[in-house]
């Protein structure tokens, strides 16, 4: 089973709870581990054949700039759902974690995996 990764991916978004929370968008933290609907890409050396990590990246920054949630599991399903009905991955594992949120927690967060229904 072959899959394409983004680690320590960061970017802004508005997420969260408390009032305190939504007043500014705060950074999180996303790992992402997406299976290859086809390992084809090994043997043609053609983008065509595989899942663009670049072009997932910047539908996922461009979402979630603009998107105003209240829970990350909320956010997570979000990107879940993107990445396998937009790009056709047939799964995908993901972590979103808030940095800093808590005194002395380094991040809190979700880890969730989804398969596309066959």
């Amino acid at each position: 089973m072959d899959s394409i990764f983004l680690q320590d991916f960061r970017v802004d978004t508005v997420v969260g709870v408390h009032e305190w929370e939504r007043l500014r968008p705060q950074t999180i933290e996303l790992n992402i581990e997406i299976g290859l609907p086809s390992p084809k890409a090994g043997a043609t050396d053609e983008i065509l054949d595989t899942i663009d990590y670049e072009t997932v990246e910047k539908r996922i920054r461009t979402d979630l700039e603009n998107l105003n949630l209240t829970l990350l599991e909320t956010l997570a399903e979000h990107i879940a759902s993107v990445i396998l009905n937009e790009f056709g991955a047939p799964w995908v594992k993901l972590s979103v974690a808030k940095i800093a949120i808590l005194p002395n927690v380094k991040r809190v967060g979700v880890r969730i995996e989804r398969s596309r229904e066959t």
